[in-house]
């Protein structure tokens, strides 16, 4: 998988970059694609549309080399370029607008993002003369002993005036170790004629990935920034929950520990999600109730409804507001009207449930054939005794009772009561005689 497009929080490490740009006020985005381009692009195709276009690099001769071969996609209008690593998914947009501010500011050929780290080696050092002037960069692999004690770093990310990158870029020469164009070269080039504004950025922000240990790092950093947006909003986000990008948080609502909250889930106001749920694109609305370690995908749940604990709703499912589903009931493509219930150990696929029914216990929607799925109804206030089995297609009437143990085949009309199941025999004194049976069964058989 090109590294481009490993997940982080939700989203490919490009798309967030791409986000950053755009909040900082990106209008025209050219990704430069080489490893992996086929999927790279099929991606951002698929997200972006035509709002994000991509050029390739056919040959790998450097960084400045691969933004040359994105100049003739840049619109003749443009008068400036932001210039970004496509791994680098926790910068901010903030600090991108910043730099560009800076460099408009006096209309400088170019302004860099810069940060000091404690420990800079594989980092190109940032070069300045007596006077605190930048005059160029320096590779790490082609620093002298002197050059790699510098803490101050680039960490890649520019803006510069369109009319001074085309001059340098034409300009670059392969004059390193690695006979590669450096667009690190650019940052000379501008200071023997002008000034290049620097802009300070935190060292977590700009951290480019190279592994998995580093993308698990990242994506860390990106969970605690989501959590603490939404901390700021109203909401309690309890330390270890996990929120995706793309998931909102309702003010006053609860999300506690080991909750995984992923793609477009939504939280409504004062809903609680407890410790260990795990919601991929689902709607919680307002009040709701998720208990321990409930499961659900592409469902919606309504107002004052109450999941879990250990419940496993699938997609499809549309649970009303102030119904309940409880342990270890699961539930597919079935809609359950305003209070109805199903608290415990039950199977309710392809189904509709009524308003204020009650499921009992191991009752099961036998909703597939082998070829074919059917559809179980049950009207409002009906009644659904213990360890039933309703064989879909059937419906069971409003305010009808299905008796426990029922396998039902056939409609229920409404307020009908249905009982099917094998007459009870009681054989008085017949137990030690079964007994003695099959203890002699046990002992024959070496038992």
């Amino acid at each position: 998988l090109p590294k481009v497009l490993h997940m982080l929080a939700g989203r490919r490490i490009i798309d967030w970059v791409i986000e950053a740009a755009r909040t900082a006020g990106a209008e025209d985005i050219v990704v430069v694609v080489g490893h992996g381009r086929d999927a790279v692009t099929a991606h951002l195709c698929q997200r972006f549309g035509a709002s994000v276009r991509t050029v390739v690099q056919e040959q790998q001769r450097g960084t400045g080399h691969a933004v040359l071969q994105a100049m003739h996609s840049v619109s003749p209008a443009a008068h400036s370029a932001l210039l970004l690593y496509g791994d680098t998914p926790l910068m901010k947009p903030d600090d991108l607008a910043a730099l560009a501010h800076a460099r408009s500011v006096n209309d400088l050929p170019l302004a860099m993002l810069t940060c000091t780290l404690a420990e800079p080696a594989g980092y190109g050092r940032l070069l300045r003369d007596e006077g605190g002037r930048v005059v160029g960069v320096r590779e790490d692999r082609d620093c002298s002993p002197l050059e790699r004690a510098i803490r101050e770093v680039n960490p890649g990310m520019y803006v510069a005036r369109m009319d001074f990158l085309r001059a340098a870029l034409t300009a670059l020469t392969p004059n390193n170790e690695q006979g590669e164009l450096y667009l690190t070269d650019i940052v000379a080039r501008a200071a023997l004629t002008s000034d290049v504004v620097t802009v300070n950025a935190e060292p977590g922000s700009l951290a480019g990935i190279n592994d998995r240990v580093q993308l698990a790092l990242a994506e860390d950093a990106m969970f605690a920034r989501i959590a603490d947006g939404w901390r700021r909003a109203g909401a309690t986000i309890r330390t270890g929950a996990r929120l995706d990008a793309d998931v909102v948080i309702g003010r006053d609502a609860i999300v506690e520990h080991a909750v995984v909250l992923r793609g477009t889930t939504r939280i409504g106001e004062g809903a609680r999600i407890d410790v260990g749920c795990v919601l991929e694109n689902v709607d919680v609305a307002a009040g709701a109730k998720l208990l321990p370690y409930s499961v659900c995908t592409s469902s919606s749940i309504g107002e004052g409804a109450q999941i879990g604990p250990f419940s496993h709703v699938r997609p499809g499912c549309e649970i009303g507001p102030e119904a309940h589903l409880g342990n270890f009931v699961e539930a597919k493509k079935t809609r359950l009207g305003r209070g109805a219930k199903a608290n415990h150990l039950a199977y309710l696929g392809d189904g509709d449930i009524g308003e204020g029914a009650n499921v009992g216990a191991g009752t099961i929607f036998c909703n597939y054939d082998g070829f074919q799925k059917h559809r179980t109804v049950i009207a409002a206030r009906a009644f659904i005794g213990s360890d039933s089995q309703l064989v879909a297609p059937v419906t069971v009437g409003e305010g009808a009772y299905v008796a426990t143990g029922t396998t039902v085949t056939r409609d229920v009309p409404p307020n009908a009561v249905a009982i099917a199941r094998v007459k009870q025999e009681n054989k008085d004194g017949y137990a030690p005689r079964l007994r003695e049976k099959l203890k002699a069964a046990a002992k024959k058989a070496g038992g």
